[in-house]
């Protein structure tokens, strides 16, 4: 029989997105052109360009379910030896690391959630929607299957999601972190207003904070795949519902909340350069 480590121990996960927004428009551009010249409706998802975009989202989301859920393996297996904040620490360093690395790439969404709420803002094409959450899916699972072998003996740990408390109770928090963690990946990744250089360190420690305080409650998934990828590994689909549920709507949420308060899209120098206290910084400095 499988020991199943509790969703309280740390099975937390995530993704994200730091696509700048000019440059997602542009490549969502080039490729709806492509598309429309080919010789079929889908030709456009067979280019070089997206196919790295693919490929990127795998490795992308297997690098960070591995180190991630090695973590909460590795600290089962070894007597607490991780600790809760290590978990955290290690959720976090990775999205960023996985961010800087692909973002510019394929945007780094590793994440069905981010994926779905950029598309129902119209800042990613519907049709290339499927493929990308085929992706995350596929690095997920190739992640969990590799945990799976290197740490198959006397226990075989879960490191998927698992509620620890109620089941309404992880739903709500689930819906919280992601709808949080979204508003902040839309304000530093999709506004040209926000210092782009800093989205992964942002994000990145968005995660941590997360994972810190609603692991012990839900496992802080966040993502779908996430929590789908070592459920198929496992064969424990146990209130997997709840991660597919909570991460996309609360995703879908908070998109929507941050273009609500984003009132333009002008840059921040655009803004402010008729404004009264930089006429009066200039001046001083003039004098």
């Amino acid at each position: 029989m499988a020991e199943i480590s509790s969703g309280a121990n740390g099975n937390q996960g995530m993704a994200v997105n730091i696509k700048l927004e000019e440059d997602l428009n542009h490549q969502t551009l080039t490729e709806s052109e492509t598309s429309s010249h080919g010789n079929s409706p889908g030709c456009g998802l067979l280019t070089l360009p997206f196919i790295q975009k693919i490929i990127a989202e795998i490795l992308g989301t297997y690098f960070l379910i591995f180190a991630g859920c090695a973590a909460v393996v590795v600290n089962a297996d070894k007597d607490k030896v991780v600790t809760q904040p290590g978990i955290s620490i290690v959720w976090g360093l990775v999205v960023m690391v996985m961010v800087y690395s692909v973002g510019h790439i394929s945007g780094a969404h590793f994440n069905p959630a981010v994926t779905i709420a950029f598309a129902t803002c119209k800042r990613f094409p519907w049709k290339q929607v499927p493929a990308y959450i085929l992706a995350q899916v596929i690095g997920s699972t190739l992640a969990s299957g590799t945990l799976r072998l290197l740490f198959t003996g006397k226990h075989d740990y879960f490191s998927g999601t698992l509620p620890a408390g109620s089941d309404m109770q992880s739903l709500v928090v689930e819906f919280i972190i992601t709808f949080y963690l979204m508003f902040v990946i839309s304000g530093v990744a999709t506004d040209n207003r926000a210092i782009g250089e800093l989205a992964g360190l942002a994000v990145g420690s968005t995660v941590l904070l997360n994972v810190m305080f609603a692991g012990p409650i839900s496992g802080a998934s966040m993502n779908p795949a996430r929590s789908l990828g070592p459920a198929i590994v496992s064969k424990q689909y146990d209130g997997l519902w709840i991660y597919m549920v909570g991460p996309i709507t609360g995703a879908v949420a908070g998109a929507w909340v941050y273009n609500i308060i984003r009132f333009t899209d002008k840059p921040l120098r655009e803004i402010t350069k008729s404004g009264s206290f930089l006429k009066t910084s200039s001046r001083n400095v003039s004098n």
